[in-house]
């Protein structure tokens, strides 16, 4: 700063006042214009640390998440939080914990020692988690939600999700539609959202569930594989003509199976996916019909409430529409379906 003073032929009070844009109002245009010159030529920067001793602010917002960082099509979230984060002058400081609970209660420690001004605390699935020990008072919960109340939080509205899927293939013409769903409901909330969703446009359209119809598998094409393949052998007046699939992943396992039976996709079968992974659905062939996770949406949310731009409920989490994205993998059932 004492460099810059003398450079620009001012004060260091003067540097100081037009750096930090304090009191900057009293000091003439052409001098502010010198200082900034003077500075520049100089490489200054601010002192980070000192600043953040006077204001209390460190301008850095913290962000824990389980394997987001490493799982491309989650990536959109981060990308979501730091968009906001960089239009209002701070930087996130992003740990990945890889769902090690020792990473996360060390990582959790380092952020609240290096002052962060707020935190986000993010999953990879929508789940339910219990608030880990020493998070701070007003810290977003990022895709999942709490346990207990009192802390704000966005999840996708996936029951909304799972009613967009299975109403496109009603609306399509489908009466037997099968909902190939996740091994286990209660570690991931939204199996059972969208298993509802699924239910309740099956109720709204007349159509009695044929629990044959729901089968559970592992969440990976190999699942989704096996899962369609029990279906497929079921009795011609019991077997779907369309599947809903809860994510994308499986969707792609869906697609084997039907090729692997001569069926074409969606003049025998029909197929709709969850999740528009940006390597798998646009992909496939013919390109599938999913539901979107509204990832960066929810990123910017919950940046804004850390920041304290929006405000939110404490006790309920905010529910964001899930949107369907129309391809080519629906269409009207067979006509040697019947009904």
């Amino acid at each position: 700063m004492s460099d810059v003073a003398a450079a620009a032929g001012v004060s260091t009070a003067t540097v100081s006042m037009v750096l930090s844009g304090a009191g900057s109002d009293r000091i003439s245009p052409q001098t502010q214009a010198r200082v900034r010159e003077a500075a520049k030529a100089a490489g200054y920067a601010p002192n980070s640390v000192a600043r953040s001793l006077r204001t209390q602010r460190t301008r850095t917002i913290g962000l824990i998440s389980d394997t987001i960082a490493t799982t491309p099509f989650a990536g959109r979230m981060l990308a979501g939080a730091n968009d906001v984060a960089r239009d209002h002058g701070h930087l996130v400081i992003l740990v990945n914990t890889d769902d090690d609970a020792e990473q996360e209660r060390k990582a959790i420690l380092a952020l609240v020692g290096q002052q962060v001004d707020a935190m986000l605390y993010a999953r990879m699935w929508h789940r339910a988690v219990d608030a880990p020990a020493g998070l701070p008072a007003g810290t977003v919960f990022l895709d999942c939600r709490p346990t207990e109340g009192g802390w704000p939080a966005v999840v996708p509205d996936d029951r909304q999700g799972g009613a967009s899927a299975t109403r496109e293939l009603v609306a399509a013409g489908h009466r037997r539609i099968a909902y190939v769903d996740a091994p286990n409901p209660d570690e991931v909330v939204a199996s059972e959202l969208r298993h509802q969703g699924y239910l309740e446009v099956l109720a709204e359209s007349g159509i009695t569930p044929d629990p044959a119809l729901h089968v559970r598998a592992a969440t990976d094409a190999a699942g989704g594989r096996a899962a369609v393949e029990e279906l497929l052998d079921l009795p011609t007046s019991r077997r779907p003509t369309a599947i809903f699939c809860f994510n994308d992943r499986m969707a792609m396992g869906a697609y084997t199976a039907a090729h692997r039976r001569g069926l074409a996709i969606p003049d025998d079968l029909s197929i709709v996916g969850y999740d528009d992974q940006q390597l798998i659905a646009s992909e496939l062939d013919p390109p599938l019909t999913t539901v979107a996770l509204p990832h960066y949406e929810m990123g910017r949310w919950a940046m804004e409430v850390a920041l304290g731009l929006r405000e939110s409920d404490r006790d309920n989490p905010l529910l964001m529409n899930c949107p369907i994205i129309r391809r080519d993998s629906v269409g009207p059932p067979p006509i040697t379906a019947g009904n």
